[in-house]
């Protein structure tokens, strides 16, 4: 068993920035990361860190743009957190040496990004998050910050009270990649999840293939609710064959969306008559596909993104990387001829619901970045929120689980204060069949061992996690690659950009038989080392839980608010759906539940209004 105070799982932006504010409030934090810190797919992100850092502009306009983008489903609190911190981040950040590009006057570069009212993107070149994470990783290796690099996190071990509130996390089970050992990692303070997105879950997405959404699965299983996982963002301009992003900043420097017809159809068919093609994203995404679903479409597939008239000077200067992805991926030259484009799952605003200090409803368990949800973005994310969301967030939870005194949080977690539950006309049953492993995934440790101490729990979770590896190392059956494969259709072609009651309720039957089927799956190599087909086993079985988290909610919203469009219900409702939707695991029978929006900021109410760009 390996001890540290905290723990932190993930190793990208926010689990970096998690590590070193641990120790700088005088912890002994260890990472656990599953992939070698500057692997993480922090790395590519391309476009930038919005920060309010000019006189011209203010945090106040950063958390209206934000709110605004958000529909009207970001708390307050999250927001204004968000906003208020990002300039002394991004300071931080340059402080630490990160190559941020900058203007003849020795400045940060700032440039435009969808939704904004002000430049307030700054970057590194198309490689801002590569440049993020090298900067981190030298301040973790400076400090001497234990990294415990590809082991992969199985399970968390959790108590097993009823209520989830009145659990606890005593820290977590790791893979050896390299070695096949199994053991815990006992965190005397804390465990920070920042694991990243489900983006796998999708077959045309940004996402790395790392990209499975462990830490939201395995902490939903032990009690913690995800919340508002409907809204997944997808983003206008991935490439058609791969999914590789090409940067909004293409766009923020003056880049163009031209349909088959040559039309600059943002602005020619009305979809953003101000901004055209720095709207939001949701509201760009829609445009693209709905061009291509009336015939307007390149190949009924695409659109083009055209970036020369901005001449090779500037290009080779701001976006270089992105003439490389263009040729190396689909053979288009960006200084001479338009690239192809289309809408690619991006990201996912919801996660694991936590307060503006990252902790969760289960003791000490806190999450950061995508994988947790607090809620900042709401229903969309605008373009350059979301690395300001994994350093500020990150931060907090760092100096929170470590035990550094901080303002109390305004957000409510768990089934506590106002809240109401609800129910889903789901087609099927919700939730596990009941498969191998269940036990530890709910945290049920603690039932194992009748015992609440913290290295008991760990010991029992440890133990069970042997099991499992053991029985799947040792079974006949079906391999998890067309389970997963399945998956990824049925999300890509029913909880896509547009979604119909009838797809919904189809894709909730296929992935409760994905479920199924995946009661019978075996791994095919027996090796306890460097065994991927067992990791992605395992993985496997974190999508379906957030495939079908995501419909669920998908379904129950009806309404039409940021990302999540209704065919059947073309509106958005504020008097009905002002409200966050949450799902607990519930000992693996699902249960749907509402919180009210935080609309309530330091010093103003944010009241909703028609967004429009």
């Amino acid at each position: 068993m390996y001890e540290h105070d905290v723990v932190v799982v993930g190793a990208g932006g926010a689990g970096l920035r998690a590590a070193i504010a641990a120790d700088e409030a005088g912890a002994d934090v260890a990472i656990v990361s599953k992939l070698h810190p500057v692997r993480s797919h922090t790395g590519a992100a391309e476009g930038g860190i919005n920060a309010a850092l000019r006189d011209a502009d203010s945090w106040e306009d950063h958390a209206y743009d934000t709110m605004k983008g958000s529909d009207y489903l970001g708390d307050a609190p999250a927001i204004e957190t968000l906003c208020q911190n990002s300039p002394y981040e991004v300071i931080q950040l340059e402080h630490w040496g990160m190559a941020f590009s900058r203007e003849d006057d020795g400045r940060v570069s700032q440039r435009p990004f969808g939704g904004l009212s002000f430049p307030r993107t700054t970057y590194a070149g198309a490689e801002t998050g590569h440049h993020l994470l090298h900067t981190m990783y030298e301040q973790v290796v400076k400090r001497g910050i234990e990294v415990y690099d590809e082991w992969h996190v199985l399970d968390l071990a959790v108590t097993d009270e009823e209520r989830p509130e009145d659990r606890h996390c005593h820290g977590v089970v790791g893979y050896d990649v390299a070695s096949g050992e199994v053991s815990g990692f006992k965190a005397r303070d804390g465990v920070i999840l920042a694991t990243g997105g489900p983006g796998q879950a999708f077959d045309h997405t940004t996402n790395a293939v790392s990209c499975t959404g462990d830490g939201q699965a395995m902490a939903y299983r032990a009690g913690v609710p995800l919340e508002d996982m409907e809204f997944i963002q997808f983003h206008p301009t991935t490439l058609p064959s791969t999914g590789v992003l090409i940067s909004e900043g293409v766009r923020g420097e003056g880049g163009i969306l031209y349909n088959a017809d040559g039309e600059r159809f943002m602005f020619e068919h009305g979809y953003a008559n101000n901004d055209g093609e720095l709207a939001s994203r949701d509201v760009v995404s829609r445009a693209e596909l709905t061009e291509v679903n009336e015939g307007r479409g390149i190949e009924d597939e695409y659109v083009h993104l055209d970036m020369r008239h901005l001449g090779e000077e500037r290009i080779t200067d701001r976006l270089e990387n992105i003439l490389h992805l263009a040729e190396d991926f689909e053979g288009a030259d960006g200084l001479d001829e338009p690239m192809p484009v289309k809408p690619g799952q991006h990201y996912a605003m919801g996660g694991l619901e936590t307060d503006e200090n990252g902790e969760t409803c289960v003791g000490g368990l806190y999450a950061a970045g995508e994988c947790a949800c607090a809620s900042v973005h709401g229903a969309n994310r605008l373009g350059g929120n979301a690395l300001p969301e994994l350093i500020v967030f990150g931060k907090r939870a760092g100096y929170h689980a470590a035990g550094k005194e901080m303002e109390p949080a305004e957000i409510e977690t768990g089934q506590r204060g106002e809240f109401e539950r609800a129910t889903v006309d789901s087609p099927v049953e919700l939730g596990d069949p009941g498969s191998f492993g269940d036990a530890v995934a709910d945290g049920g440790a603690v039932a194992a061992s009748g015992s609440a101490d913290a290295d008991s729990v760990l010991d029992s979770t440890v133990e069970q996690a042997r099991q499992r590896i053991d029985t799947l190392l040792h079974s006949d059956g079906i391999h998890h690659s067309e389970v997963r494969a399945d998956v990824q259709e049925t999300m890509t072609a029913k909880v896509n950009v547009f979604r119909e009651e009838n797809g919904l309720k189809e894709a909730l039957r296929e992935i409760r038989q994905a479920r199924e089927e995946y009661e019978n799956v075996a791994v095919s190599d027996p090796s306890q080392t460097f065994n991927t087909d067992l990791l992605q086993t395992i993985e496997t079985r974190n999508l379906l839980d957030l495939a079908e988290a995501i419909t669920v909610g998908a379904l129950a919203r009806d309404e039409f608010r940021g990302a999540h469009w209704r065919a059947e219900h073309q509106e958005r409702k504020d008097d009905e759906w002002l409200k966050h939707t949450l799902l607990s695991w519930n000992d693996g029978s699902p249960e749907l539940w509402f919180r009210p929006v935080v609309l309530e900021g330091e010093e103003k109410t944010y009241k909703p209004k028609t967004r429009s760009y």
